[in-house]
């Protein structure tokens, strides 16, 4: 295995595919016949390699269609609507799928991601199309993994790291905070380490207190590293190929309860700001920032706000690390009253930070003081009724919001 990696990187790091990798995209696709549909790298893991002309690119055969079979009627006005419909994992496997295509430096580590599929099937199909080094299961040992991905990157790969769960990725916190974030600096800008780490994580449907763990609060302190978190399959593919793309090394959050969410995507291809925060609904009287799951919290929240008369202003920031502050402030100036919602832990967690972010940069636009809604500091419980108690509710979003503009 080590000889057939070693293989691999020579291949892709020092090879013309990586050095002329514009040439090798576009000049064999457009001097491919006109029956091919698409060119990519396919590496065995016993060292040998080959180029595929026939393996679909997006649009092709290849996409996995689980989205449950509509009505004739139905169907009929979908398809009268551009771009596509996917549920959340299916959109970050297309944006996993199209940058392996476009780049053939992305590989893909981790554990059960090859011909299993990955836990939530993230990665289903392309251990096939691509290769078993491409896309590489692993031993369970996330340390030695993540530092294998890490070494890749410094080599001129750009690796996937999937974390089973994101509780999981505490035992290679080490590579994480001493290797990922800081080599960039340590060695003078020698090194870049263009990999994306990502999984999912959250409090799920009573996965018990481990694997319930929002890691957010922990990787924010580590220099040199980007977060973002998904919560909309439009966003989780933009997001997903912007992290491949990008020069930095990049977190992924992806919450276990969103995977089968559902939303028309475009066709064509796009990518989304890893420091943008994103409008959800305009508003006038309070902003509320969230992010992940309780986005939707926030907007059944909303719902009942507005029936009530009240005109909530809501804000998904997605960029954990850095904050999106110009649209945050630009929303604070106009609204005057902030409210934070959370699933992180209220002790160290975004939403504290976030706090302290605002009142240090738009003190004199607040009218009233920030509230923050997060998480119980507690171990997250087994038992449905008690787990729910320590989540934030769209009643409290909705008895905040009260309170807040009284």
């Amino acid at each position: 295995m080590a000889a057939a990696l070693q293989t691999a990187a020579a291949l892709m790091a020092s090879s013309n595919l990586v050095v002329n990798s514009e040439r090798f995209r576009f000049g064999s696709l457009l001097r491919s016949p006109a029956g091919r549909k698409g060119s990519v790298l396919v590496v065995k893991s016993d060292g040998r390699h080959s180029v595929s002309f026939n393996a679909g690119l997006r649009g092709g055969h290849l996409i996995t269609n689980a989205v449950a079979a509509k009505s004739e009627a139905s169907a009929k006005s979908t398809d009268s609507k551009p771009g596509h419909e996917v549920l959340l994992f299916e959109a970050l496997r297309e944006g996993l799928e199209e940058e392996m295509d476009r780049d053939p430096r992305v590989c893909i580590m981790g554990e059960d991601v090859g011909h299993y599929g990955g836990s939530y099937k993230v990665t289903k199909g392309l251990a096939e199309k691509y290769g078993d080094l491409r896309v590489l299961d692993t031993p369970i040992a996330e340390n030695s993994f993540t530092g294998m991905g890490i070494g890749a990157a410094m080599m001129g790969l750009r690796p996937v790291v999937e974390g089973m769960n994101m509780g999981f990725l505490l035992l290679a916190f080490n590579q994480i905070s001493n290797n990922c974030g800081m080599l960039h600096y340590t060695s003078g800008g020698q090194f870049t380490i263009p990999i994306v780490i990502r999984g999912p994580g959250g409090v799920g449907r009573q996965l018990g207190a481990e694997h319930s763990q929002r890691l957010e609060s922990y990787f924010q302190s580590i220099p040199g590293l980007q977060m973002v978190a998904c919560s909309t399959p439009y966003n989780a593919k933009g997001l997903m190929k912007a992290a491949i793309r990008s020069e930095n090394p990049v977190v992924l959050f992806e919450h276990v309860l969103l995977y089968n969410l559902k939303e028309r995507i475009p066709d064509e291809d796009y990518i989304c700001c890893l420091e943008e925060a994103e409008m959800v609904r305009p508003g006038e009287q309070v902003t509320i920032l969230t992010y992940s799951r309780m986005r939707y919290h926030v907007m059944q929240a909303a719902k009942t706000l507005v029936n009530k008369g009240y005109d909530p202003e809501v804000i998904d920031i997605r960029s954990l690390k850095p904050f999106d502050l110009y649209r945050i402030g630009n929303s604070v100036k106009k609204t005057h009253r902030v409210l934070i919602v959370e699933e992180c832990m209220r002790t160290g967690g975004i939403g504290a930070s976030l706090r302290a972010a605002i009142i240090d940069n738009f003190w004199d636009y607040l009218d009233a003081p920030v509230m923050c809604l997060s998480s119980q500091d507690v171990p997250t419980p087994y038992a449905g009724t008690l787990e729910d108690w320590t989540v934030v509710q769209p009643a409290q979003i909705v008895a905040a919001v009260e309170q807040l503009c009284q």
